[in-house]
């Protein structure tokens, strides 16, 4: 049985997510303040952290960095902050994702079974990845949709690569510029843009329903192949 951490100063949202929560039987942790949720991340071990921004004792932004100096799991921000900069803030401080309130039970789960998921595998990119109808091997460099090569430019392979060893996380564009074209080029967010309609078109991946390349305005991007 998975132990997920719910830090939360909402009594209702607590008892929200552990109903919802246990009823596919995940056992649940709680704490009401930023000093509990540290303390229970240390003691109770949990396997993914829910955390509110909105804490009574400390800044929730405060707080994902204290739990990333001890805690190597996935941590899901659940805020009503919904502005790009907030998101992309707390994803560049290790947050595994961002659900925004009111928020749906049954999309925060699927986002949970896929941390989850993901957890299992290593955090560098995988020698290959093979759903049956996109192939990517990394060591030989190579490329195939439907058994056809694709030819793509070492910034497109580099781009591809690194969303796909975070696949079913968001990767903010910051993270993705400093990794593909170095820490000068952090405001060059129309490199990505560019690179990212030149993958989606190799890929045949429609925007409107993408299957493989899905964007987060503003803050990012994520690799859904796998989930």
């Amino acid at each position: 049985m998975s132990k997920i951490l719910i830090i939360d100063d909402e009594p209702q949202i607590r008892r929200f997510l552990r109903i919802g929560l246990t009823a596919q039987h995940y056992e649940v942790i709680e704490a009401a303040t930023a000093k509990e949720g540290l303390a229970q991340a240390v003691l109770s071990s949990p396997r993914l952290i829910i955390l509110d921004l909105g804490l009574p004792d400390q800044d929730g932004q405060e707080v994902l960095r204290e739990l990333r100096e001890i805690f190597a799991g996935p941590i899901i921000i659940l805020s009503v902050r919904h502005h790009e900069a907030e998101k992309v803030r707390a994803l560049d401080a290790g947050a595994n994702d961002y659900v925004v309130k009111p928020f749906g039970i049954q999309e925060l789960l699927a986002r949970i079974r896929a941390l989850l998921r993901q957890q299992t595998d290593t955090d560098v990119v995988p020698e290959a990845f093979d759903d049956g109808r996109l192939r990517v091997h990394t060591v030989l460099h190579k490329v195939t949709l439907e058994g056809r090569v694709l030819r793509l430019s070492k910034k497109e392979f580099a781009l591809l690569t690194l969303l796909i060893s975070y696949r079913g996380r968001i990767v903010t564009q910051r993270q993705l510029l400093t990794e593909v074209w170095g820490k000068s080029h952090v405001e060059d967010a129309h490199y990505l843009r560019i690179l990212i309609a030149r993958l989606r078109a190799k890929l045949e991946d429609d925007p409107g329903a993408p299957r493989y390349l899905e964007t987060e305005p503003g803050v990012g991007y994520r690799f859904l192949g796998g989930q």
